[in-house]
């Protein structure tokens, strides 16, 4: 399955792009280590979504894009969210800002792929966090682990 990029080409969901900030990263953190989140989500704690959009906040403040934090805090609930609701483990968040923009990726210890669906009108809210994620990202994907996979977006440096 491929996605595309808001700002470029496509994008395979669960492969790898050569246009990813991980791939990016390296040249980064040689000269100045991008400053990190990184934050253990309990396994169905509800309480880590706002905690999580806190703490996102606040470095995004030290980043100097303390009011351009919205986008990046609502993606970044979703993926907490759906890590704890659809999985019975705990994850990991992490988020890296660097000159280029925000990553955020929330590893989980499930293999099962999320879907991208479609909300039906009675489902009320259910079923829109990753459209919010594909719609308002730059890029996004998912990214398999040996036990589990991650689910990223990346913001650009003027919208995160």
């Amino acid at each position: 399955m491929e996605r595309q990029a808001r700002r470029g080409g496509p994008i395979a969901i669960g492969g790898f792009s050569a246009k990813t900030v991980e791939d990016r990263t390296d040249d980064v953190t040689e000269h100045d280590p991008a400053p990190q989140l990184r934050r253990r989500l309990g396994r169905a704690d509800l309480r880590a979504v706002p905690e999580a959009r806190r703490a996102l906040r606040e470095l995004l403040g030290q980043w100097g894009k303390h009011g351009q934090s919205d986008v990046a805090e609502l993606l970044t609930s979703e993926l907490v969210t759906n890590a704890i609701v659809h999985t019975d483990h705990d994850a990991v968040l992490t988020a890296t800002v660097g000159p280029r923009g925000l990553r955020v990726e929330v590893r989980d210890f499930v293999a099962r792929r999320p879907r991208l669906r479609v909300p039906v009108a009675d489902d009320g809210t259910n079923g829109r966090g990753l459209l919010l994620v594909q719609s308002l990202a730059d890029s996004w994907g998912v990214r398999p682990h040996g036990v589990g996979k991650s689910v990223w977006f990346e913001l650009g440096a003027g919208a995160a």
